[in-house]
């Protein structure tokens, strides 16, 4: 159980601490197209990440897949760079019209993941079971996830019904912001 939650905690910090800022960058230009009332979607959503992010952990820990680190900083801003682009462009589009961010997420995910694989894979030792690391790093990394999707939403919520803003405008700022934020350290991480 010790194990299990060192690894809940870690899990935890890998999104909600200051240093995880590409990870919360891409929560939230994934949710930033829902309100409260997509919150099934938005769970849908943020576990197809998850689900990407413990398939490359569990790749990488066995060995079965490595990348050079170099291309997976890169990767990584790219992902949320390419998320708000496309909340750019399909934001006048209908919500059901955004299936594809589900399917973005979970790739994404499996991208996302590999950021962490290197000290995954040093951290499990080959004795090890990796089960209980990779369980309770993924829960942890989907409760830090929830707690930040719930952030997002109470200030969209206060937002909308406080302040009146138009949900098209918040969409349009938030995923501008975003994408200038993650395009600036996708240029400061080209690999080559």
């Amino acid at each position: 159980m010790q194990d299990f939650l060192f690894y809940l905690n870690l899990g935890w910090e890998h999104i909600i601490s200051l240093d995880a800022l590409d990870h919360q960058l891409f929560v939230l230009a994934l949710i930033a197209v829902y309100s409260f009332n997509d919150l099934k979607k938005i769970l849908i959503l943020v576990t197809a990440f998850t689900i990407g992010h413990s398939i490359t952990l569990a790749l990488s820990t066995f060995d079965i897949i490595r990348i050079n680190s170099a291309w997976v900083e890169f990767l990584i801003p790219l992902t949320i760079v390419l998320t708000s682009l496309n909340n750019i462009f399909i934001r006048n589009k209908k919500k059901s019209q955004n299936n594809a961010n589900y399917y973005l997420a979970l790739v994404f995910g499996l991208i996302h993941g590999m950021g962490f694989a290197n000290t995954a894979r040093v951290m499990i030792a080959k004795s090890q079971s990796i089960a209980v690391p990779l369980l309770g790093f993924n829960i942890g990394l989907e409760l830090g996830q929830i707690a930040i999707v719930f952030g997002i939403l109470m200030i969209l919520f206060i937002l909308l019904k406080v302040f009146k803003v138009n949900q098209k405008d918040w969409v349009l700022f938030v995923s501008s912001g975003v994408f200038a934020l993650s395009l600036k350290m996708t240029l400061e991480r080209i690999p080559f």
